[in-house]
C-alpha cells in the first residue's frame, strides 16, 4: 500500500538524510572566497533542478496542442505553481527565475558564473551538456551530480523523477539551507541576495512544495510495489549525488586552504 511505500523510502534514505544534515560543508564557509567556491559548485544544482521540474511538467500536465486534461488537477496545480515560482518568481516587483536570482547573488560576491553559463548555452542534449562540462573544467563532483539528474530524467518514469525531485531536492532543502544561512551568519558573511535565495526556498519548500511533492509521489506510485521500490532507489541516488556535490565543495576548499597558511607564516616571523 502507499503508506508502506512511503515508509520504504524513509527507511532507505534515513542514513543518507542524517549524513546530509551533519555534512561539514555548512561550517566550512569561513571567507567570501569560500562562499564563491561553494556557489560555483552549487549553481549547477540550481540550474539542473529546472530540468527535473520540466520533466514532471511534461509528464504530469498537458503541454501539447490540442490541450487535454492529464492526471489529477491537484498534481497539475502543484507542478504549475512550482514552475511559476522557480521560472518567474517575483520579488520587490521584479520577475526572474531562481537561476537568474542565484547568478545575481554570485556576481554580488564576485563568484564566477562563467563555466555554468557556458554549459547552459551549450545545453541542447544530454551529450552536449557532458561535453560542455568537460571543456569547461567543471569539477568531477559537479559532473556526477548533473549526470545523476539527467539520468533520472532519461528513465522517462514520472515516479522516478518525482522521487528524485521530492527527496533529493524539495524535502531536504529547508534543513540544508538553514544550516548554510546559520554558517554564513556565524562568520558574518555579507551575501544578501544569496541569503534571500536561501530564505525563499526554506519558506517555499517547507510549507508548500515539500508536502505537495510527497503527495504527488504517493499519487504516482499508488499501490504499485515496484514503483515504490524504484522511487526509493531514486531517492537514495539523489541524496548520494547531493552528498557527493557537498563533499566536492569541501575538497575544493581544503585544496585552496594551504595557500593562505603559507602567506601567514612570513608575517609571524616578522612579528
Amino acid at each position: 500500500s502507499a503508506p508502506s511505500g512511503a515508509h520504504l523510502i524513509e527507511a532507505r534514505i534515513a542514513p543518507l538524510r542524517a549524513a546530509l544534515a551533519t555534512h561539514p560543508v555548512y561550517a566550512a564557509l569561513h571567507t567570501v572566497e569560500d562562499v564563491r567556491v561553494f556557489m560555483q559548485h552549487h549553481v549547477f544544482a540550481v540550474w539542473d533542478f529546472m530540468s527535473l521540474l520540466k520533466a514532471l511538467q511534461r509528464a504530469l500536465t498537458s503541454t501539447e496542442v490540442p490541450w487535454r486534461p492529464v492526471g489529477s488537477a491537484t498534481t497539475r496545480r502543484f507542478i504549475n505553481a512550482i514552475v511559476l515560482e522557480e521560472e518567474s518568481d517575483e520579488v520587490d516587483g521584479e520577475a526572474f527565475s531562481h537561476f537568474e536570482m542565484y547568478r545575481r547573488a554570485m556576481l554580488e560576491i564576485g563568484a564566477d558564473p562563467g563555466p555554468c553559463d557556458r554549459v547552459v548555452a551549450a545545453a541542447r542534449t544530454v551529450s552536449s551538456i557532458v561535453k560542455a562540462m568537460e571543456t569547461q573544467g567543471v569539477p568531477p563532483s559537479v559532473k556526477a551530480f548533473v549526470a545523476a539528474t539527467f539520468g533520472f530524467v532519461a528513465t522517462e518514469k514520472p515516479h522516478v523523477v518525482a522521487a528524485a525531485f521530492t527527496y533529493g531536492r524539495e524535502e531536504p532543502i529547508p534543513d540544508m539551507f538553514r544550516a548554510l544561512v546559520a554558517g554564513l551568519e556565524r562568520k558574518g558573511q555579507q551575501a544578501p541576495t544569496l541569503k534571500l535565495y536561501l530564505d525563499r526556498h526554506i519558506h517555499l519548500d517547507e510549507h508548500e512544495h515539500g508536502p505537495m511533492a510527497a503527495a504527488m509521489l504517493t499519487e504516482l506510485c499508488g499501490k504499485d510495489t515496484v514503483k515504490w521500490q524504484e522511487a526509493a532507489e531514486a531517492a537514495a541516488l539523489a541524496l548520494e549525488a547531493r552528498l557527493g556535490l557537498w563533499s566536492g565543495v569541501v575538497a575544493a576548499l581544503s585544496e585552496k586552504a594551504p595557500a593562505p597558511a603559507r602567506q601567514r607564516r612570513p608575517a609571524r616571523r616578522k612579528a
